[in-house]
């Protein structure tokens, strides 16, 4: 062991004199590693790098490589907190809010946490152009304690093996705790004790068994297990929702707005259950028109602290996966008394907007009402009242459409961004198994809705922010920061690689020349694969009562207050406004902006969650299709092959270097060449494609090139 240590120690010696006598040479790991008298691996070297950067020795830069640090100062330590984002490959990145980068922690400093894990780490300050180094010295909360796996059952315990590559270890379950579960058998096992040991397994026990392993809802459990979304609500919930009356009296009537009268409709997908928002239309004495944004009352049922609002924060928000939705609240709740559907009376929250005869805005009105739906419209049906001009509410739907352009081109005016992204849709067959992939178009009844949405929403949260009292009133808002320069730099210069200029010298600039590129992308499959990378370089939109505005929107203020059956931030929103339409009432701004932050958190899984049943229902598309044949576009280039995109559904699959009939190399990021013919394939190449094999459990899929 000793004679272990020496040699470490005298490997890193090594390392730190050979950037002594070059301080102004630039080393990588593997650089090293030739210089070196003593053979060594480059993870050894990779190690005792770390090791001098955490001590101020030597600092790392951005493109991997080490330079000598002046004065060879070792930092302080500093703690911060923040959340785990683990790698495949076990080192982490610690996400904390008050930090401008990320935490990097090697495998070795990860100890016992776990992918989404809040942890306090320890690191020494670097550049502020570097991600510093650190090392996990606490757990300060878990992400999840509900983990999907298979059972191995013994003589004297068992075990639990999770599926999710992000739990390392096994959990022990003690006999008496495994539920009746056989051998072999897909599991939910709930953690009972956790151990700071990073090498000794958690306790365990089984909450729920599944079955055998393979099923399509097997899989779209694990999928939500594994994000930490509980699929069942705990009992006083459902026994709090089933108490809840059905008729609204006249009493709660004569407390609101009666708005049962005015024609009201809502537009909703041919699946949804949950209609939370509907739309009214009626003209004035004047001759205005006034619009009336109704959002389903949730606040109502939903009181503060009840068991229901707190299982409701805790979830945050609905997840919707491809062949079903793990609702924020119980079904009674979310597809019974909040739901807006037709021919039934419904409390709701409302903005009122009238519009003079030039379809601007010249009053608002705020609160709460009494509506009744005439109809509900699917997106499609709509759509055909809009095309052909003829139908039930005909011409409303024109006149809203008319004011919902006007609203949209004002929107791109003023520097909006035109996100139009491509959206995967799956006809399923009665047991849930894709029998057809394909691209959802967005059409005019769609933006309709989307537009009186985002004007409700930009409205609301207006009242907070230009509050005239002299202290601000705390508030949830919706807000999206502008894209981080480095990052439009270098997409800039990728987008340039594969023929494609962008201006982006000024935030204004950036969001001209991305709407342009998604307008470019409709009719150019090779620009459609930089619209992702685009998207990527934007910053992440969240919760907080920081007020900075919404850059992809450009507004100077924005919030969500028109899915509270769906998101958690729309309840807290109805509850701020209803409590501030006559006079100022503050919430505890700190206790908000951490309500802020955990929907926010949940938020992502959710979106993690959709992106995973999206990526396996691909997968299982495909796996009934080996042998077959598609046309694609090159999406991406790696040392192993070639990923392709099959035109018109998004499917993506792997072209791996070995089954080409020459060695190839990488020219660079954008381009593979043959060694041989000088054949070459780049970004956003179409070519044509076989389905070889499908791997069900990393959802991956193997292809191989068609030539002629």
């Amino acid at each position: 062991m000793n004679r272990k240590k020496n040699k470490n120690k005298t490997l890193k010696q090594d390392i730190f004199f050979i950037f002594k006598r070059s301080p102004k040479k630039r080393y990588n790991a593997a650089q090293l590693k030739k210089k070196l008298r003593e053979k060594t691996s480059v993870d050894a070297v990779e190690a005792r790098l770390e090791q001098l950067q955490s001590e101020g020795k030597i600092i790392k830069l951005s493109n991997e490589k080490y330079k000598l640090a002046i004065g060879h100062r070792v930092r302080p330590k500093v703690t911060a907190e923040g959340r785990v984002d683990m790698t495949q490959r076990g080192s982490a990145y610690i996400v904390c809010d008050d930090l401008e980068h990320d935490i990097h922690v090697a495998p070795r400093n990860v100890g016992a946490a776990l992918h989404g894990d809040r942890v306090k780490v320890e690191y020494s300050p670097n550049s502020k152009k570097l991600k510093p180094e650190g090392r996990i010295v606490e757990v300060l909360k878990r992400a999840t304690e509900s983990f999907i796996g298979t059972i191995h059952i013994s003589k004297k315990f068992a075990f639990v093996v999770a599926d999710s590559r992000r739990m390392p270890i096994d959990i022990y379950v003690p006999p008496k705790k495994t539920k009746g579960a056989s051998d072999g058998e897909k599991v939910i096992v709930q953690i009972t004790e956790w151990h700071t040991n990073e090498k000794r397994s958690p306790s365990g026990r089984v909450t729920m068994v599944l079955g055998e392993a393979g099923s399509h809802d097997i899989e779209m459990k694990s999928i939500l297990i594994q994000q930490g979304f509980n699929l069942e609500f705990p009992p006083t919930v459902i026994q709090q929702t089933d108490g809840m009356p059905t008729e609204i009296t006249e009493r709660e009537i004569s407390r609101r707005r009666d708005m049962r009268e005015v024609t009201t409709f809502t537009i909703d997908p041919l699946t949804a259950k949950d209609f939370d928002d509907a739309l009214s239309i009626q003209y004035l004495e004047n001759g205005h028109c006034e619009v009336g944004v109704h959002i389903a009352d949730v606040t109502h049922y939903v009181k503060e602290n009840t068991a229901i609002d707190k299982e409701a924060l805790k979830r945050s928000t609905s997840v919707y996966l491809v062949d079903r939705v793990l609702p924020m609240l119980p079904e009674r709740l979310s597809n019974e008394l909040c739901s807006l559907r037709p021919n039934e009376d419904k409390l709701t929250f409302s903005a009122v907007f009238e519009f003079d005869k030039s379809d601007k805005i010249v009053n608002r009105w705020f609160g709460r009402t009494v509506t009744h739906s005439n109809r509900r419209f699917t997106y499609e049906e709509a759509q055909e009242v809009l095309d052909s001009g003829e139908g039930d509410f005909a011409e409303e739907l024109k006149k809203l459409n008319k004011i919902a352009y006007k609203l949209r081109k004002q929107k791109f005016k003023k520097g909006a961004i035109n996100f139009e992204t491509e959206e995967v849709q799956f006809v399923l067959d009665e047991v849930g198994k894709p029998i057809d992939v394909y691209l959802k178009i967005r059409k005019d009844a769609h933006l309709l809705i989307e537009d009186f949405m985002l004007l409700a929403n930009r409205e609301v949260a207006t009242i907070f922010a230009k509050h005239k009292d002299s202290a601000p009133i705390p508030f949830v808002y919706r807000v999206h920061d502008a894209p981080d320069p480095e990052k439009v730099s270098e997409f800039a210069q990728y987008a340039m690689q594969m023929g494609y200029k962008l201006e982006f010298d000024t935030p204004r600039q950036i969001a001209a020349a991305y709407t342009k590129l998604m307008k470019e992308a409709e009719t150019n499959d090779a620009l459609k694969l930089l619209v992702p990378l685009a998207i990527r370089t934007m910053a992440k939109a969240v919760y907080t009562t920081e007020n900075i505005g919404h850059y992809g929107l450009a507004f100077d203020n924005y919030t969500h207050f028109t899915s509270p059956i769906r998101r958690y931030a729309d309840v807290l929103v109805h509850r701020i406004l209803f409590r501030n339409l006559e006079k100022a009432h503050r919430m505890d701004a700190e206790e908000l902006e951490m309500q802020c932050k955990h929907i926010s958190n949940q938020e992502r899984k959710a979106m993690e969650a959709e992106r995973e049943s999206v990526k396996y229902k691909q997968a299982e598309y495909l796996k009934d299709r080996i042998g077959q044949e598609f046309d694609g576009v090159i999406s991406g280039i790696i040392e192993r092959g070639i990923f392709v995109e099959i035109a018109g559904n998004q499917c993506e699959g792997l072209v791996r270097f070995d089954t080409i009939d020459e060695p190839m190399y990488l020219e660079n990021r954008f381009m593979a060449k043959g060694q041989w013919s000088g054949d070459t394939y780049r970004m956003g190449q179409q070519v044509r494609v076989e389905i070889l094999d499908v791997n069900m459990e990393r959802k991956e899929v193997d292809m191989k090139l068609v030539t002629e």
